[in-house]
């Protein structure tokens, strides 16, 4: 693993916005600066964290690790749906399709927790879909959930939507949202068998897709710490029946440090100290590298002019 001096060092170098004008027009996303020209989007992506749909913090190397991750599970999902990459020209940016993306998220659970538990604490219906009584925290739900939300604006919360909400309202059609669906569940699966044989659990995940020349693309990013849940194998059935939490490789110790400081989306972001900040970049890069199994070679030194200069290129 990268040494925890280079992450001290490379906190003076995050990076926390771009502006590559040449690349065509930005939009920025909470941790996505997109680029986009005709056919052709950029995404680049910045070591912003964010957590609750608000960015809380920056985190050395998170670009690179989520970058990196995204296109090892491109590769090996290819064969399922068509992905938008074209080219990965920097470890912090890849080049995609630009796609027409449609207005929903699509989240695949395994097992109940996160908001999915938090709203059945509270008794109500996940994304239109009531569990039964009886369901512990972090438990295996007794098949695949499929529990979609709107894509909100910038500034705004995704909000939960059933599956007969997204068809009723016309925002995806009945034949589409059916093969959406089933991509998705075999993305997951895919997912799930290789995450095991990482002696990992894949928990839970974000898909989202668009349309390129009519045909359903998976777009954005998939099975990366920002959009999935990774518990460890070996340790969650003991710590399950203690009723402790499991081992995670995602952001979720970060979402309950924030929930423990009253954070909960709204209101001033507690701060996150340097040690804190380099703790979370181990915690990424660690976790980089049990899923896919090599070492990360993570680019010390300041991260923009070297994108700009792979991109010039």
């Amino acid at each position: 693993m990268i040494s925890e001096q280079t992450i001290h060092k490379q906190l003076a170098h995050v990076l926390k916005e771009t502006d590559f004008s040449f690349l065509g027009e930005r939009y920025i996303g909470k941790v996505r600066d997109n680029y986009t020209k005709g056919n052709v989007r950029y995404l680049i992506a910045s070591d912003r964290l964010s957590c609750f749909d608000v960015v809380v913090t920056t985190v050395p190397f998170k670009g690179e690790v989520l970058t990196q991750l995204a296109w090892h599970w491109f590769q090996l999902s290819k064969d399922i749906v068509p992905n938008h990459v074209i080219d990965v020209p920097d470890p912090n940016v890849m080049k995609v399709k630009n796609c027409a993306m449609l207005p929903v998220e699509v989240v695949v659970r395994a097992y109940l927790t996160g908001s999915a538990w938090r709203d059945y604490q509270s008794g109500r219906p996940i994304s239109g879909v009531q569990l039964p009584p009886g369901i512990k925290n972090s438990q295996k739900l007794p098949e695949l959930l499929i529990t979609p939300s709107t894509k909100a604006e910038k500034g705004k919360h995704d909000e939960p939507i059933s599956e007969a909400q997204i068809v009723a309202s016309g925002l995806v059609s009945q034949a589409l949202w059916s093969q959406v669906r089933e991509t998705a569940l075999a993305l997951f699966r895919r997912g799930s068998e290789e995450a095991a044989r990482r002696g990992l659990i894949l928990v839970d995940t974000k898909y989202e897709f668009g349309l390129s020349q009519g045909q359903l693309t998976l777009v954005d990013e998939i099975h990366t710490l920002d959009s999935s849940r990774y518990w460890k194998a070996d340790t969650y059935a003991d710590r399950f029946a203690r009723g402790e939490q499991p081992e995670m490789l995602d952001k979720e110790p970060t979402r309950q440090w924030l929930l423990a400081q009253g954070f909960k989306g709204d209101g001033p972001i507690p701060e996150f100290t340097d040690n804190h900040r380099v703790a979370i970049a181990k915690h990424y890069v660690g976790a980089y590298e049990q899923i896919v199994g090599r070492e990360f070679k993570g680019h010390a030194g300041p991260v923009a002019p070297r994108i700009s200069e792979n991109l010039k290129k």
